[in-house]
């Protein structure tokens, strides 16, 4: 894009463009007639018409709240004179449903993944370990933390022994949601392809003991799976030497895990956006849209996430559900979050963040209809709740929230054996033991960030590169990932302080 094109305009229907660079003021822009009349920061939005207080905005052809005054064309529009009002939706099932074109089965595409029992597939072969609450925390770092450098030189086949701890599992209703939901991400990482084996760390007395733990998800002590009680082991370091004998164990056996050529239709990624600005939904969402739409036609499965960052664009997911149950699932979770959000006395529209607001986003509704791209144009199979096992193939969606590490944890409960993290304000951060791709939104940034990026997807608003162009490298690019090539967040190191089940109910 050349340095005359200042602003894009989406849709022809929308009242705003959105400036690609910072348009002084008195400048004329490439929209005919248009001149600024304010200064516009790069990413924000300009007025392309007059438009009177009370009227709808839009923007990708699509609401994205109402004028709170009268905005004259060429204005500035942001937090100062644009709000949020309830929108009557459209959500008829089935109307953007449309068959796959899968690839043929012998043309998919490949990589090189560990093949663990029942034929899952995982694209790191990790040890783990994990601790049933907080009090149990240090114990699973100090025992994580003995096999440093050194002494995994001896396992070149194996990624790592990460340490899994957070704050609870004590105090909360043993049948409450929030617990049902800690469990549930227990069970899933026991579960994930990218873990070979797993050290289970409890206290002895707390609410989420590995008794209760266990019989919860069905999880049962084997070869795979130990447990550490360190009230029965006797204390401290008695259960940290226990701990480090399980883990080498494990680690013998992990060792002998070689990478074999498999099918992309083992594939299992997150999409998660964070840091979002306004090239979010220009850029390295729909990129990563193209990628989501190669992955389910190469017989794979993407997970959307983030239900508050598809609140008020729920209706074009709605539309590409392939049946009505499908449809109702996901618009049950959004009346949730509705009730939910309500009963504390918030509201949805508390994020965008800060630093969204910072890059030219204004309102949910304009933050999710740039989100929602990151799903591309599959289909929608199904709909599972917060860290659920996904089984189904194609796009399906998650309940989780917004807050990236919750978000994230979720979706590698539920089986995601990769992540792909767009942002256009720079998030540093990586998850273990699901490698995170990051995407970069505009240039600027990527430049300012490159030890933290994976891919620059501001080459599309340079006009450097096309979506499906990049989409494509995109891919190969996470198909070389799968195969074990680092991201830029494993060769930092990020994964030990991203696992962050979601905390729901009374702390009593």
């Amino acid at each position: 894009m050349s340095d005359k094109k200042q602003v894009i305009l989406l849709n022809p229907e929308d009242s705003v463009a959105v400036a690609v660079r910072e348009i002084q003021a008195g400048e004329e822009t490439t929209l005919e007639g248009l001149v600024c009349k304010e200064t516009i920061p790069a990413g924000h939005k300009v007025a392309v018409k007059n438009v009177a207080a009370g009227e709808i905005l839009k923007k990708y052809g699509q609401h994205i709240g109402v004028a709170s005054q009268a905005i004259e064309a060429g204005c500035h529009v942001h937090v100062h004179n644009l709000k949020m009002q309830n929108l009557d939706r459209v959500d008829s099932a089935g109307e953007g449903a449309r068959p796959t074109q899968y690839v043929p089965e012998g043309e998919r595409a490949t990589f090189e993944g560990f093949i663990r029992p029942g034929g899952r597939v995982g694209t790191r072969n990790y040890i783990g370990v994990m601790a049933t609450c907080n009090c149990s925390a240090s114990v699973a770092r100090f025992i994580a933390r003995a096999f440093g450098d050194d002494e995994m030189k001896a396992y070149p086949n194996i990624d790592g022994v990460a340490a899994f701890v957070h704050e609870a599992g004590c105090c909360q209703t043993p049948q409450g949601e929030g617990m049902v939901y800690q469990q549930r991400v227990f069970g899933g990482y026991a579960r994930n392809p990218n873990l070979a084996g797993i050290v289970l760390v409890t206290l002895g007395c707390e609410v989420n003991r590995a008794e209760f733990l266990m019989a919860s998800q069905g999880l049962e002590a084997g070869p795979d799976f130990r447990v550490v009680d360190i009230q029965k082991e006797g204390g401290t370091r008695k259960a940290v030497a226990k701990g480090v004998n399980e883990v080498r164990e494990l680690l013998a056996k992990a060792g002998r895990c070689h990478r074999t050529i498999v099918s992309a239709e083992h594939l299992v990624l997150a999409l998660e956006c964070g840091g979002s600005d306004a090239y979010s939904g220009l850029t390295a969402n729909p990129v990563m849209g193209a990628v989501a739409d190669r992955l389910v036609r190469h017989g794979g499965t993407v997970i959307l996430g983030e239900t508050p960052e598809i609140y008020g664009a729920e209706h074009l997911l709605a539309r590409r559900a392939v049946s009505g149950e499908v449809r109702r699932k996901l618009l049950d979770r959004i009346k949730w979050w509705e009730n939910y959000t309500t009963s504390l006395n918030a509201e949805i529209n508390n994020n965008p963040a800060p630093g969204n607001k910072d890059g030219g986003l204004t309102t949910i509704y304009e933050k999710s209809l740039g989100a929602i791209h990151k799903s591309g144009s599959t289909n929608l199979v199904d709909v599972y709740q917060f860290a659920e096992q996904v089984t189904a193939k194609g796009l399906v969606f998650m309940d989780t929230p917004g807050y990236d590490p919750v978000s994230v944890t979720g979706m590698i409960a539920g089986g995601a054996s990769l992540v792909c993290f767009t942002t256009g304000r720079g998030t540093v951060w990586g998850t273990k033991p699901s490698p995170t791709l990051k995407l970069a939104t505009n240039t600027a940034m990527y430049d300012r960030m490159k030890d933290d990026m994976d891919v620059n997807c501001g080459l599309v608003a340079d006009g450097l590169e096309d979506i499906e162009s990049l989409g494509g490298k995109v891919f190969n690019l996470l198909l070389e990932t799968a195969s074990g090539k680092k991201t830029k967040s494993e060769e930092l190191g990020f994964g030990g302080e991203e696992f962050v089940p979601w905390h729901l109910g009374a702390q009593l």
